[in-house]
């Protein structure tokens, strides 16, 4: 199984983003070989980048964002946050430094160690490193 972070979901929905023909490879490449999975909070970043304006993408309504949020619900396995994701992501704010904006990406990290899974795509590996000994960052393709 593999999680995959919101900015993978973000460029592979938006044909006009940058690196949209890598993130639409990546899902094609690991969604034929394994299950793909995600996280409310990932739906909740998409539906976020989807409705501001990007200089790729024009933003979209947020009924728009949701009903695509909604389609991602269906075809990757739903991680639900609880309880043993709150207690994972208080033992890595003990354990490493982090703050701001960083605290949804550990939230991740716990997610995903609640879970028993350590595999996660993302395009902003730099923004996991912190946590390599916990999780193993997916090459992507062209990697």
């Amino acid at each position: 199984m593999m999680f995959v972070d919101t900015n993978v979901l973000v460029y592979a929905a938006a044909p006009g983003a940058p690196l949209h023909p890598s993130a639409r490879a990546a899902l094609v490449r690991y969604g034929g070989a394994e299950t793909l999975c995600l996280s409310r909070q990932v739906l909740r970043e998409f539906v976020a980048v989807l409705t501001r304006p990007q200089v790729w993408a024009q933003a979209r309504t947020p009924a728009a964002a949701a009903d695509a949020a909604l389609v991602l619900e269906q075809r990757f396995d739903v991680l639900e946050d609880g309880p043993l994701v709150w207690e994972r992501l208080v033992e890595l704010c003990r354990g490493f430094a982090f703050g701001g904006r960083q605290v949804h990406d550990a939230n991740i990290v716990a997610t995903l160690l609640a879970h028993g899974e350590t595999r996660l795509l993302t395009f902003n590996a730099g923004d996991f490193r912190r946590f390599g000994g916990l999780i193993e960052l997916a090459p992507l393709p062209g990697e």
